[in-house]
Parts: C-alpha cells; sequence; structure tokens
C-alpha cells in the first residue's frame, strides 16, 4: 500500500502529467462530435410512444364533414371578399360571425417596436363555453389571416370559424375552447398570450376583455394553400429552443396518419425514408432551428408559458381536402379534452429525427457537455501551469533527481534535470482583459437591438471592423504600458475558457443545440496561445478569424438566401417582441471567448520565458 502511495505521488510530480491535458481536451471534443452522429442509429434511439394513457388519440371516431363543407365554402366566400380589407374591418366581420354562433367575443389591439419599426395590429378571439367544464381550463385553437410565410390564410381561418361552429353543436367538452384570429402569426399571437397571463407591457398591449381557465393546450391552423393536400407538416420548434410535450406531437401523429391516412412530415422532410442520412438530416435541421431559437409559428408564443403548441401546415398535392384537415384538429382536441391534468409524462427536451422516432436528453447530453468539459479542463491546466515555474538545475544532488531515482524514471547519464517551482500568480492584469472583454460585449448587444433597420448594415460592418483590430489594438496596449509575462497569457486564457466552459454547461441544459453550435464553433479557442514565430502567430490568427462571430453570421445570412439587414432585424425583433435570448450567448458568451483568443494567438510572449 505504501509503495502505491509513493508511486501515486511521483505521478503527481511527474511532469509529463501536465501533457496530458491538451489531449484530453481534444479527445472530448472528437468524442461530443462522434456521440452526436451516431444518435440516429437504431441502437441509440427509440421509437415514440404515448405516455399519457388519458389522451387515448385516434380512439374515437369523428364526425366533422359533409354538410361542414357546405358551411366551411361560405365562411370562405365571405373571406375572400375581405382580402382587401384592413384589420379592423376584417375584425368587424369576425365578430359578427362569432356572435352569431353564440360565442363570446373580445378584441385587443396592440404595438410593438423594433428595429426603428412599429407593428401594430388588433386581436379578435371568441370562447366557447363547456357545457361540462367550470371555466378552469382550456384549448386554444389559433388561425392567423396571414400565415407563417406572409400569405393569406384564408383555407385556415375559415376552418376555424366552421370548426367554432361545429364545436358549439356539441356537449361534450369540459374545457372551453378559444378562437384566436390574429393579424398576422409573428405579433398578434405574442401580444394575446401575454396578455392572457398577465405578463404584457400595458403601453404596448391592451388586457383582454375576456378570459377563460388555464390554457391546456393550443393548435395553430397554417393552411395558405388553395387545394388538396398530400400531408401534414407539424412545426412544433419554439422560442428559445423551448419544445411541446411530445405527447401532443405524438397524439396528432397518432390520429393523422393512424385513423386519417393522412402523411405527417416534421422539419421540412416532406419525403423521409427512415434511414441514417435522413434521420441525420432530420435532427440536424432541428437543432438548427432550435440552435437559432426564433419563433416558427403561432404556437411557439405558447411555450414559454408552459402551453403545449403546435402549428399544423399542409403541404403536397394529393387527395386530402379541409374536412380531413378539421377531423384531425376535432381528434385532436377530443384528446386534449380528455386530459385530466396538464401534459407532464412524457418529454420535453429531445431531439426528433423522424415522425416516429426520437431520444431523450439523457443521450443527447453528452454531446454538449463533453464540449463545454474541454474548455472547463484547458482552463483548470492553463490555471495549474500558471502557478509553476520552470528551473534547471545540473547535478545529482537535487530534490528532483533523488526522487527521481527513487521513482526508477533517472537516467544514468542525466546530469541536468528540470524542477517545478511555486509562482505568485498576479491576477489583476489577466482579470482586467478578461473582465474589460466581458464589458465590451454590451456594446453590440445594445447596438444591433436598438438601432433602425436602415442603419443596421452600416453598423454591422463598421462592428466587423472594429472587431477585426481590435486584438491587435489591446496587444499594443498591453505591450506599451505593461510588460506581459507568459503568466498573464495563460491565466486570461484560463479565466476566458472557464466562463465559456461554465455558461456552455449551463446553456446546454436549456437549449442543447445552441450550446453545442457554439462550443462547436468556439473549439479552437482552447489550444491558442502566444507564440514567437510571426508566420504561425498570424496563421493562427487567421483560423480564428473564419470563425469569429460576425462572420459566421454573415456567412449563415448567405447560405440562407437572406440579407444582413432581414437577418439583423429578425434577431432584434426576437429580442424586442419575443425575448429571444441568442444574441445574448452570441455577443456575452462567444464574442468575448474569441476577443481573448484572438489577443492570446496575436500577442508576443517575453524571450525570457
Amino acid at each position: 500500500m505504501s509503495r502505491l502511495l509513493s508511486s501515486a505521488l511521483s505521478l503527481r510530480r511527474d511532469p509529463r502529467m501536465l501533457k496530458l491535458p491538451p489531449y484530453l481536451s481534444l479527445l472530448c471534443m472528437i468524442v461530443g462530435v462522434a456521440w452526436l452522429l451516431l444518435l440516429p442509429l437504431e441502437s441509440y434511439s427509440r421509437r415514440t410512444y404515448i405516455s399519457e394513457n388519458a389522451l387515448l388519440p385516434g380512439q374515437v371516431h369523428t364526425y366533422f364533414g359533409g354538410s361542414e363543407q357546405n358551411v366551411f365554402r361560405a365562411y370562405r366566400h365571405e373571406l375572400d371578399d375581405l382580402r382587401d380589407k384592413d384589420n379592423y374591418a376584417f375584425n368587424n366581420r369576425l365578430e359578427t360571425i362569432l356572435q352569431g354562433q353564440g360565442i363570446k367575443v373580445g378584441r385587443q389591439n396592440y404595438t410593438y417596436h423594433s428595429a426603428g419599426e412599429a407593428y401594430t395590429g388588433e386581436n379578435v378571439y371568441g370562447i366557447l363555453q363547456a357545457p361540462r367544464g367550470d371555466a378552469t381550463e382550456a384549448i386554444v385553437l389559433v388561425a392567423a389571416w396571414k400565415g407563417v410565410e406572409d400569405h393569406l390564410n384564408c383555407n385556415g381561418v375559415a376552418l376555424a370559424l366552421t370548426l367554432a361552429r361545429y364545436f358549439k353543436r356539441w356537449s361534450l367538452w369540459s374545457k372551453d375552447i378559444i378562437i384566436v384570429v390574429p393579424p398576422e402569426s409573428k405579433t398578434g399571437t405574442q401580444a394575446w398570450v401575454d396578455a392572457y397571463h398577465d405578463a404584457h407591457d400595458s403601453n404596448k398591449v391592451a388586457p383582454l376583455p375576456l378570459k377563460s381557465g388555464a390554457l391546456q393546450g393550443a393548435i395553430a391552423i397554417d393552411y395558405t394553400s388553395e387545394q388538396r393536400f398530400e400531408g401534414l407538416h407539424i412545426i412544433y420548434d419554439g422560442t428559445n429552443g423551448q419544445l411541446p410535450n411530445l405527447d401532443l406531437i405524438n397524439s396528432i401523429v397518432n390520429v393523422a396518419s393512424g385513423q386519417m391516412g393522412i402523411q405527417t412530415a416534421i422539419q421540412d422532410m416532406k419525403h423521409h425514408t427512415d434511414r441514417y442520412p435522413d434521420r441525420l438530416r432530420t435532427m440536424l435541421r432541428g437543432m438548427l432551428n432550435q440552435g437559432l431559437g426564433m419563433s416558427a409559428g403561432p404556437h411557439s408564443s405558447f411555450i414559454p408559458y408552459h402551453v403545449d403548441s403546435v402549428t399544423l401546415q399542409p403541404y403536397g398535392e394529393g387527395w386530402h381536402d379541409e374536412m380531413a384537415m378539421g377531423r384531425v384538429i376535432e381528434g385532436t382536441f377530443r384528446s386534449l379534452n380528455n386530459l385530466l391534468e396538464h401534459l407532464h409524462q412524457s418529454f420535453f427536451f429531445y431531439l426528433l429525427m423522424h415522425r416516429d422516432r426520437f431520444v431523450s436528453i439523457g443521450t443527447y447530453l453528452p454531446s454538449a457537455m463533453l464540449l463545454s468539459a474541454s474548455f472547463t479542463i484547458m482552463a483548470i491546466f492553463l490555471w495549474m501551469k500558471s502557478g509553476q515555474t520552470s528551473s534547471r538545475v545540473s547535478g545529482r544532488s537535487s530534490a528532483s533527481a533523488v526522487m527521481k531515482r527513487a521513482a526508477g524514471t533517472d537516467k544514468p547519464n542525466d546530469n541536468i534535470t528540470s524542477t517545478s517551482q511555486a509562482a505568485e500568480r498576479d491576477l489583476f492584469l489577466p482579470l482586467g482583459i478578461v473582465a474589460g472583454c466581458q464589458a465590451a460585449s454590451l456594446l453590440p448587444l445594445f447596438i444591433f437591438n436598438n438601432l433602425p433597420t436602415t442603419m443596421l448594415s452600416g453598423a454591422f460592418t463598421l462592428f466587423c471592423l472594429v472587431s477585426a483590430g481590435l486584438p491587435s489594438v489591446v496587444c499594443h496596449i498591453l505591450s506599451t504600458f505593461w510588460t506581459p509575462t507568459a503568466q498573464h497569457f495563460q491565466l486570461t486564457k484560463s479565466f476566458s475558457l472557464l466562463i465559456l466552459g461554465m455558461s456552455l454547461a449551463t446553456l446546454a441544459t436549456l437549449n442543447f443545440s445552441l450550446a453545442f453550435l457554439v462550443g462547436l464553433l468556439a473549439s479552437p479557442l482552447a489550444f491558442v496561445q502566444p507564440t514567437h514565430s510571426v508566420v504561425v502567430r498570424y496563421a493562427v490568427a487567421g483560423l480564428l478569424s473564419t470563425v469569429a462571430p460576425p462572420l459566421v453570421i454573415y456567412t449563415v445570412a448567405q447560405m440562407v438566401g437572406l440579407s444582413l439587414a432581414d437577418v439583423l432585424r429578425e434577431a432584434s425583433f426576437g429580442w424586442n417582441v419575443w425575448g429571444m435570448y441568442t444574441a445574448v450567448v452570441v455577443w456575452c458568451v462567444w464574442w468575448p471567448a474569441w476577443l481573448v483568443g484572438m489577443v492570446n494567438a496575436l500577442a508576443t510572449p517575453p524571450r525570457d520565458e
């Protein structure tokens, strides 16, 4: 036992141990990426299932159809006459229709400001009181006048009105049904949901004159096409990467595919082969949408309030008509009507790679955690390294030579040994550099979320130039007013990587995709260090410049076919209206870490160290 303990102590003092952390950090990154690529395999994913037995999806016969098609066509004809009317004239007609069905109607005005633009509108909604309920719970049916892609949603609104008339005649409802018709998908639903939960800004959003009980679920209709459809696209991504309960998606798939014979698709994968390439593509599309954190449809506004919701969007050319769509909604509403409590048994954190296949958080979370751990490992390694100084001592009388001989690792011809001595850490300058970079990150966050649209592109170009030249300016200031040592650079990088690793590990539990994507793009920062070689120095700086946050944003905008002004305007809109925190991660976590990495890459270390 004593021999084992002495061997462990000698191993702890072995300088070769300090060479392992960089390789361990790189291994964590490789394993993290490989782990993600394994998820679409049969062995790592599993089939979806209904956890909440009370839902009983597809177990009841739906009666929507027949004469209801004539009602739908009549409403559709009336809405065609309102295409060129303004929001208020449209709502006047809808209010008359809903009141004629015996439904209580309320209206709500709102005005949002973002990027120098005003978003003004008026919501109209009706509450169908449940014959068997006590107004303590409600289900929401949303049909925005303008759909997700900004096309008129005439079929969707007409179908919602037809369903409201149809639901009114049934006495089986134990939950109120609320029909909400906002003027468009981006702001109207957000204003209505905020006001419903009394979380609105009274200066921007008016309160609701009518309310029901706690919202148990919501379905949004985005039926902008005027032809028969092939299948239903289920849009489920929420703001900031939040997702609805998986049981809701499984119930809709069960009702549509199992009972109605309607194909269902997710993540815009209309023709899925259920093989590895398509599974991987679906999963990566879901991760990209989740990582961006933007609202994917009217349903996204409900999810932050723990109201499970999705948007149904018909696609393709087939033989299914609006009556089939109505029966899917009827079957889903009757399933939600069976609930005795809020959906809670199934998963809220998952990655879907097919409508019938998923992985849960316990399976995919390690990949992001390994990436964040790689930064933390390097931070601890640099902290330990900064507290040691190496000195070369000749002769056999040194303490390290004695220890090496006792451990049996000394060679007979070793006359020069290297010893490590404790060194006092100078924390003032490293902490000042990291704190300054973190403070500077507040500027782009404030600027890009408050400038008008006309100035966003110019401001972004100017910021790119400042961001590219700022590391050289910082290095010049450091060399002019201070004499930074190797220890200073080690501590600066250690503090920066520690903040990055802790932030990504925390973010991974809330938005796995955003944490993984930022961690992957920031991975070169873990291995950057000052060097005397000018060629290597600028080569490393050039490599880091390719993963600079501004350049990545510009590249992504070009890849998706959007102008830079549109991307910045949507990001500003997400911050000001939806409460999207993606900008905080990009500018206050990723960008300062990149800035410190560039300073380390361009800095010239002292010759005597």
